[in-house]
């Protein structure tokens, strides 16, 4: 299976980078900040100075590009049907007209689908970059310690990360299982090719053993969690504290400067003509 062996989110890459020593904290708020300047944005210059920004926080993760832009592949097919919709359904000059249909496709749709296409797939690529550089363990102690002011208010602050935590935690489990039985589905004589409609019904002797061993890793997490008495967040201590570092402040600076770029790009227009 091509697309889950393509999926990395969830996944941690161990090297020594500048990104992997930054506090979980900075790095929730970093992306937060950036995926919201790039979902409210509008125009291409946004998203071409966020390319250069995207590079040099690549660089800095010392995490192999390849590695990265594999979170973009299972997405091709939405950024393909992105740009048709767009093409088809946006009024405009037109650029091509399809033959049978007698639909023409316009260069404001065109241009439309490639906008929102390239946004989506900033988004991914920053939301990977945390999963990349952040071990589990990290993301469930900083959005705990981001979401801790919300406890006075009855919010479960814990139970939330670690719902977080072990979601993220099972994605690539979860992959490497369905690997696993889909060559043994292989080698016993399975067939999952032919129409999409014939494909999907060849899924499920590999979806049914698939979901039966996700509620198996379940049971048998729950029980190790009883095991070792846990009861939640209350008077719960850690080994490790968060401390921020020269190195957030360095990065919350640097983010706030691309978030003001990435905001204000649309009024660049003027400057560049």
């Amino acid at each position: 299976m091509p697309l889950l062996s393509d999926i990395t989110l969830g996944k941690y890459v161990e090297v020594d980078s500048p990104l992997h020593r930054l506090d979980p904290r900075t790095k929730f708020l970093a992306t937060a900040a950036l995926m919201m300047a790039l979902l409210t944005t509008e125009g291409f210059i946004p998203l071409l100075l966020c390319v250069p920004f995207l590079v040099l926080v690549v660089w800095c993760s010392r995490v192999p590009p390849g590695l990265v832009l594999k979170n973009l592949r299972p997405f091709l097919w939405l950024f393909f049907f992105t740009i048709v919709l767009h093409a088809l359904l946006t009024p405009g000059a037109t650029l091509w007209r399809l033959p049978y249909l007698d639909r023409p496709i316009t260069v404001e749709g065109v241009q439309l689908g490639l906008f929102f296409s390239l946004r989506l797939g900033a988004v991914v690529l920053i939301a990977s970059l945390l999963t990349l550089t952040t071990t589990p363990m990290e993301l469930t102690d900083g959005l705990e310690k981001l979401l801790s002011p919300l406890r006075r208010f009855g919010f479960p602050a814990h139970e939330l990360a670690m719902m977080v935590s072990i979601a993220l935690r099972f994605i690539p489990v979860l992959v490497e299982e369905a690997e696993r039985l889909h060559k043994a589905q292989l080698a016993r004589g399975a067939d999952f090719g032919g129409n999409p409609l014939r494909r999907a019904r060849n899924l499920l002797p590999l979806l049914v053993p698939l979901f039966i061993s996700a509620f198996s890793r379940a049971d048998r997490l729950a029980l190790a969690m009883e095991s070792r008495c846990y009861r939640g967040g209350e008077g719960r201590t850690r080994y490790r504290e968060l401390h921020f570092a020269p190195g957030d402040t360095w990065a919350a600076l640097i983010t706030l400067l691309a978030f003001l770029a990435i905001c204000g790009g649309p009024r660049l227009w003027p400057l560049l003509r």
